[in-house]
């Protein structure tokens, strides 16, 4: 099976579009996404290969995580998140497991934000989260955003103090790709609870890489915003 969707892969590639992911993907050199390559396929394609490839055996899908290429390692996730969501707990673990294992696959904005909060998070929703800080200080820049997708998951469920938490253990962090996604989390928060997001921010919000809060204020009255961004709530 794995061989048979490789090969539609590779039909379905479109060299006009390659030079254009990598623009958008960063895979220059000095960039985030350095040396990755691609294929050209678009995602709503890739996401309409998981049915008909439903039921491939775990180890094949590890393989497809472990391909140089974007798009081969992008549906390797989709993959797995659809074999997590409808397998049983050792499934679960097995996916969630080699997940962890494979962290290093899992290096690229899009890879992480398609998969961690519906692996990750949702494996760890009702067991000890211990795992999150020790991600969040990883030198690793994807083990960090992994950390805090996570939380997407718990945001949904209406459970916020992990994203609070992490949030504050990414606040001096460097990257930019970081800044974003805890900003990201902090709106998801907001769209929720808008009170309890602005007492957290209130509390730090000062310190707050720019990035970060226009991320986390994005969708206030624009007054509000501008008073956050002058520093004087």
């Amino acid at each position: 099976m794995l061989q048979t969707l490789r090969e539609q892969l590779h039909s379905l590639s479109n060299p006009e579009e390659v030079a254009s992911k990598q623009r958008f993907f960063k895979s220059g050199e000095g960039e985030y996404g350095y040396g990755d390559q691609f294929l050209g396929i678009r995602v709503p394609v890739l996401r309409s290969l998981v049915k008909p490839y439903r039921g491939m055996e775990i180890s094949d899908m590890e393989l497809l995580l472990q391909s140089p290429l974007h798009e081969e390692r992008l549906l390797a996730l989709f993959l797995l998140v659809d074999a997590f969501k409808h397998g049983n707990e050792q499934t679960k673990k097995t996916i969630f497991d080699l997940y962890l294992a494979h962290t290093r696959c899992v290096n690229n904005w899009d890879l992480v934000d398609s998969s961690a909060h519906l692996i990750v998070g949702a494996y760890l929703e009702q067991r000890d989260r211990a795992l999150l800080y020790e991600l969040a200080q990883s030198q690793s820049l994807w083990e960090r955003r992994i950390a805090m997708m996570s939380t997407m998951y718990f945001i949904r469920k209406g459970d916020f103090a992990d994203t609070f938490a992490l949030a504050r253990v990414l606040l001096g962090d460097r990257e930019d790709l970081i800044h974003k996604v805890v900003g990201w989390m902090l709106r998801e928060v907001g769209e929720r609870d808008r009170a309890a997001e602005e007492k957290f921010l209130r509390s730090c919000y000062r310190a707050m890489p720019r990035t970060m809060l226009r991320y986390a204020i994005e969708k206030f009255p624009k007054e509000q915003r501008e008073a956050y961004l002058r520093g004087n709530i």
